[in-house]
């Protein structure tokens, strides 16, 4: 069985860039956040049970969730947050663990997961835990520019996470992303080199 490591940590700390640098070094990667587009799309095997537990008004016009919509529902209605996530999470670990058990050329995998740490089942998953890391005000600044979210948006989002200091505990390895990308990269290629051995 290949080697699996699961990578997470806060929104905004840059999670993407390291998982394609990992790419770039030769891990086979899998995202929880690309299979939750692909169940939530026309058509995609979530959307039914969207539609039972939350109404036509949360399926836009093609058919796909309406990710706006449902986003400012379930951060201010965590029973609604529950239920999403209930719809969900285990549809993304049941087409991980696929994924994760077939064939792969690849070292190791990376299973890039956000709540790694908070939704049960997914650290079954992996072999180790890797946080990308950054300070919260750091996260603040990147999450609103990237994605367009108000900063109230983003702290609610932050809030509905486990802590920094947690999340930094539960780690196996950590990378510090508050510097540059050549730092980033320097990071990346000295655990690549380890998770290749193992």
């Amino acid at each position: 069985m290949t080697y699996r490591v699961g990578l997470t940590g806060g929104i905004g700390c840059g999670k993407s860039t390291v998982s394609a640098l990992f790419a770039q070094c030769g891990a086979a990667i899998i995202d929880s956040d690309t299979l939750s587009h692909q169940l939530t799309q026309p058509g995609g095997a979530a959307i039914a049970a969207i539609r039972s537990a939350f109404g036509d008004d949360y399926i836009d016009a093609s058919g796909a969730l309406d990710r706006v919509r449902m986003r400012q529902r379930v951060f201010s209605d965590p029973a609604a947050r529950l239920r999403l996530e209930s719809i969900l999470h285990p549809l993304i670990r049941a087409q991980m663990l696929a994924l994760a058990t077939a064939a792969s050329p690849a070292p190791y995998l990376l299973l890039v997961i956000p709540l790694l740490f908070e939704i049960p089942g997914y650290q079954e998953l992996v072999q180790r835990t890797l946080v990308v890391d950054c300070a919260e005000a750091t996260q603040l600044a990147r999450a609103t520019r990237r994605s367009g979210l108000d900063e109230q948006t983003v702290r609610a989002i932050m809030a509905t996470q486990i802590s920094r200091a947690e999340r930094l505990q539960r780690a196996d390895e950590v990378i510090h992303n508050d510097s540059d990308l050549d730092s980033l990269r320097g990071q990346v290629q000295q655990l690549h080199q380890r998770y290749s051995n193992f």
